[in-house]
């Protein structure tokens, strides 16, 4: 029977694993909820930013496995977050997602070090994807 009463020890102990968590930067209500919904299906903690500068703030007071952020316009608004992201850990996996795909905006994203760029609606089979992508890092 002692074998039986280790085994139960262990199933507890393996349930002590930090919960993954994922940053979301979009200035779009719905854009923000969309994938935060979806992350969370997923097990993830998520912090929501609906600003790019909270983003910024956030990437600098905590650490994610990984950030989804939106392009915003033209302008490539979300490239401040990316920035910083690279900036504060070259390894962490940075999703840029963007309405409409905007050359300047994919080339910029890339050179910046963007782990990949995808235009919008992302569907819930690729957000599930994203994930353990940045679950290879944490392993490393």
């Amino acid at each position: 029977m002692e074998p039986r009463g280790s085994y139960q020890k262990t199933i507890g102990e393996c349930g002590n694993f930090p919960q993954r968590k994922a940053l979301v930067v979009d200035g779009r209500p719905d854009g923000l909820e969309y994938y935060a919904a979806m992350l969370e299906a997923y097990g993830y903690q998520v912090r929501r930013c609906g600003a790019y500068g909270e983003g910024v703030r956030s990437l600098g007071n905590e650490t994610f496995d990984f950030v989804i952020v939106s392009q915003g316009t033209a302008k490539f608004e979300g490239g401040r977050v990316l920035k910083r992201a690279v900036e504060i850990d070259r390894s962490l996996p940075v999703f840029v997602v963007a309405r409409c795909l905007d050359m300047g905006s994919y080339i910029e994203a890339m050179q910046l070090g963007a782990t990949d760029y995808f235009v919008e609606p992302l569907k819930a089979w690729e957000v599930a994807r994203l994930p353990p992508q940045a679950g290879l890092r944490a392993a490393a």
